[in-house]
C-alpha cells in the first residue's frame, strides 16, 4: 500500500513592478502576453498553453524536459476584478501524479507609475512530491520572469 501524506503551507510574495497595474494585469489576462513569462526553462522547448480568462474559465499549461517528467498546471478562475485582483485555484501534476492543490490571490495596487504586487498562496502538497520551499522558490522565479517580460515590452 502506498503511503499518502499532506503538507499545508501559506506564503506571501510582495514586490513592485515598474509597470502600471493595467500592464501587469494584462500580463496575466492575455494568453500571448502570459506566454512570454509563464513558462519553463528554455531547454524544455515550447509549452502547450490554453487560457479562458474569465470567472469560471480555465487555464492549462504543460511542458517539461524531453526525458520527462511532464509538468502540468490546471487552473480555474474564481474572482477577477480588472486591474486589481485575480483569485484562482490550481493543481500541479508531474506526469499523472497530482503533487499539489493551491488557492492563489493576486492583488495589484497603483504605486505612482508602478504596481505594488502581492501574491498570497495557500497550498496542500501531496505525497511528498513537492514542498512549500520549492513552490515558493519556483513562484519567485516565475515572478522574476514576469518582471523581465514587462521590461521587454515597455
Amino acid at each position: 500500500m502506498t503511503e499518502h501524506s499532506t503538507q499545508h503551507a501559506t506564503f506571501v510574495i510582495e514586490r513592485d513592478y515598474e509597470a502600471s497595474p493595467v500592464r501587469v494585469f494584462r500580463a496575466f489576462a492575455e494568453l500571448d502576453a502570459k506566454k512570454q513569462w509563464f513558462t519553463g526553462p528554455p531547454e524544455w522547448g515550447p509549452d502547450e498553453h490554453a487560457m479562458d480568462f474569465r470567472v469560471g474559465g480555465r487555464e492549462t499549461n504543460s511542458g517539461g524536459p524531453a526525458e520527462g517528467p511532464m509538468h502540468r498546471f490546471e487552473a480555474v478562475y474564481w474572482d477577477i476584478v480588472e486591474n486589481q485582483r485575480i483569485v484562482y485555484t490550481y493543481e500541479m501534476y508531474l506526469d499523472d501524479a497530482r503533487i499539489s492543490v493551491s488557492l492563489a490571490t493576486i492583488e495589484l495596487k497603483a504605486k505612482g507609475k508602478a504596481t505594488a504586487f502581492r501574491l498570497t498562496e495557500q497550498a496542500v502538497h501531496l505525497d511528498g512530491h513537492d514542498n512549500p520551499e520549492q513552490r515558493e522558490e519556483g513562484m519567485r522565479g516565475i515572478l522574476e520572469q514576469l518582471a523581465d517580460a514587462l521590461k521587454r515590452s515597455a
